[in-house]
């Protein structure tokens, strides 16, 4: 078994299973570690138990790289691939989808590159991902000025050539998860906007705002046609200390959902789980369309999908009405309003 690529595989499951970002990275800087050694170095001192000399390599991950020498699964990878694998049934829905409209990467509060969330993505045989990284007004989540995200654009274009050049049908499309300001207005260049291929609206901030406020609010931002995909509409937070949801009138706002066809995001983060049931099974019956999304912020979470797919099937959503199950080529018409 190659060593790095165990370590790596141990991050990802980590990542599924919610654990804390300092044991992710532990298993990730072992990875690299092991990448800079030579074969010869790298079996020398797991023979004379030398590897913990090393900065970053510990006990445990000097353990996973010793049994993956020996040509053995470590247990660690073991243990913590079956605590990954304890996910919902996404079913014929979680095959049926094709990519994920929102993901994050470390040009705002992601953990990764966007080629390791690429990697991920094709390693979970998505044909895209959609990066969507914060717009400026987040500045919590480091947001992208618009002279930032156009350079990142130019860094999508040139990924997206390698992969043309590789014969490889995988794309990052690009995209923006634009703050929904208290008017409702969007918080980046409308030309820039334009541009993308697939625009996220969240509201971030004034999580508290009057019931009738939000949902003019938000009634104003899913007109707006630059916006694809309304973002955990509810703003939640089921896990912890939690957070309670943001009051709208949801037959207003998800009637405007679907008068624009802009989808309704399930959001599959499981601190969110947004939106809830009632308001998910309101707009399907208002007949809209839907995002299965993870809102990854690392690789290990882009396999979160099945929480979704699951709440999806539980209110009846079938793959036709889900934006994502779409080809590229069709997700990309569909966002044009082809």
């Amino acid at each position: 078994m190659n060593p790095a690529g165990v370590l790596r595989q141990i991050a990802l499951y980590l990542e599924r299973g919610g654990a804390p970002t300092y044991r992710v990275r532990a298993f990730r800087r072992a990875a690299s570690v092991v990448e800079g050694l030579s074969q010869e170095e790298l079996e020398r001192r797991a023979a004379e138990g030398t590897l913990t000399e090393l900065g970053g390599i510990g006990k445990t991950t000097a353990n996973v790289i010793g049994e993956a020498l020996e040509g053995r699964e470590p247990a660690y990878l073991t243990e913590v691939a079956g605590g990954a694998e304890n996910l919902p049934d996404g079913g014929a829905l979680l095959t049926a989808l094709r990519g994920d409209c929102h993901t994050h990467s470390d040009w705002s509060d992601g953990g990764s590159s966007i080629e390791e969330m690429a990697e991920a993505a094709r390693e979970l045989g998505h044909e895209y991902i959609v990066l969507t990284d914060h717009s400026p007004r987040l500045t919590v989540a480091r947001g992208l000025s618009a002279e930032r995200l156009r350079r990142q654009l130019e860094v999508v274009a040139g990924l997206n050539t390698v992969y043309e050049s590789e014969g490889s049908p995988f794309r990052v499309l690009t995209g923006i998860e634009v703050d929904i300001l208290e008017d409702g207005s969007l918080d980046q260049e409308p030309d820039l906007l334009a541009e993308l291929d697939i625009v996220v609206a969240s509201v971030h901030s004034h999580l508290r705002m009057e019931r009738n406020r939000m949902t003019e609010r938000m009634v104003t931002a899913v007109s707006n046609p630059h916006v694809d995909v309304l973002g955990h509409c509810t703003g939640r937070l089921v896990t912890g200390r939690g957070r309670p949801e943001s009051e709208f009138d949801p037959d207003t706002v998800f009637g405007a959902c679907r008068t624009n066809d802009v989808a309704v995001e399930i959001n599959s983060r499981p601190e969110r789980l947004d939106p809830p049931l009632r308001l998910l099974r309101m707009a399907r019956e208002l007949g809209c369309r839907f995002a299965i999304d993870t809102d990854a912020h690392a690789p290990g979470q882009l396999g979160w999908q099945p929480y979704g797919c699951a709440r999806a099937l539980d209110c009846g959503i079938g793959a036709g009405e889900v934006v994502n199950t779409m080809t590229s080529e069709g997700l990309l018409a569909w966002a044009r309003g082809d």
